[in-house]
């Protein structure tokens, strides 16, 4: 039986955490990973707060397993979410985009555990001080919102590993037990998985954005609006809308404008592969089925497991 720090803190059998990603992670993708062994998580950002009360009571039913929330903290419902969160008991919250010093020591106080999504060490120190239990340290890899750093995985994870002392979950461009395994002997001790997952049958993206996601090829993805938030895309029209009005110097406000309102939802929840934005991480590139979510962690586990008894095999 493996156990670590990560195991012990979520009390999970596995150190693998599924993305809380929108418009993907919903209370079935979340209730499957948990079951599996993993540590499920629902997505909250694209959630309004009575849709994610409806989420926790039916990932709760389905599963007796642990599962936590991802909220990011730049959202417009925060306090209602963060009150729901709390009436509802849920046991781990990851906090991401914004200062985890705001509501650390809150949900805390509520003896939930709390962990914050970094993109690098001065962050992750900060998250450390403000009383995180963990820090998920993401690469420039990801899909979703992301650094403006730009430092890879490969870079981030000993980075984050060394300048602090709570546990270092490593995500972005992570879909494989050798990847997992990878991450591990960097410094990490457990990961988290989300463009994996979106190409899961439980997520509850929109059937031609999972196919779309498993289509794509190495080059297909870039980060884009650095100039609001940093987020991977997938290419597309709408991508490449945003990477003329870049080259061109577009303001904050033109960027703003491009994006507009419910972007995320038009292209990943209702499968406008043109028009939508596509967040996804370059990792997409490896993936090429969508799979039952349970199957996933069990096939990721069993090639860590394999990696783990001998890391150089070539394959």
């Amino acid at each position: 039986m493996f156990e670590n720090r990560i195991t012990r803190l979520f009390g999970i059998r596995y150190p693998l955490v599924q993305a809380g990603m929108i418009w993907a992670s919903g209370w079935r993708l979340a209730a499957a990973v948990s079951e599996a062994g993993g540590l499920g998580v629902i997505g909250a950002g694209s959630m309004y707060p009575e849709v994610l009360r409806e989420h926790i009571r039916k990932c709760r039913a389905a599963t007796a397993k642990p599962f936590g929330v991802n909220v990011p903290l730049l959202y417009p419902d925060l306090g209602r979410h963060i009150e729901i969160i709390i009436e509802e008991k849920v046991p781990i919250v990851f906090t991401s985009a914004g200062n985890p010093k705001t509501w650390t020591q809150h949900f805390r106080q509520h003896g939930i555990t709390v962990v914050h999504v970094v993109s690098s060490s001065k962050f992750a120190r900060k998250a450390e001080e403000a009383g995180c239990d963990a820090v998920v340290a993401e690469g420039f890899e990801a899909g979703g919102h992301n650094g403006r750093e730009e430092t890879t995985t490969l870079v981030l994870i000993p980075a984050v590993a060394a300048a602090v002392q709570i546990p270092v979950i490593a995500a972005g461009g992570i879909a494989t037990g050798r990847q997992m395994l990878a991450a591990m002997t960097l410094g990490a001790e457990g990961v988290q998985m989300g463009s994996r997952f979106v190409a899961s049958e439980e997520a509850s993206s929109h059937q031609a954005f999972k196919q779309a996601v498993i289509a794509a090829a190495e080059g297909d993805t870039r980060l884009s609006l650095k100039a609001l938030t940093p987020v991977r895309l997938l290419r597309n029209h709408f991508a490449a809308q945003v990477e003329a009005a870049e080259a061109r110097g577009a303001s904050k406000e033109e960027l703003q404008e491009l994006l507009g309102r419910a972007r995320a939802k038009l292209g990943m929840y209702e499968g406008n592969l043109e028009e939508g934005e596509l967040e996804i991480g370059q990792v997409a590139a490896l993936l090429q089925a969508i799979e039952p979510a349970g199957r996933i962690v069990e096939s990721v586990w069993k090639e860590f497991s394999e990696a783990l008894e001998n890391p150089l095999q070539i394959r």
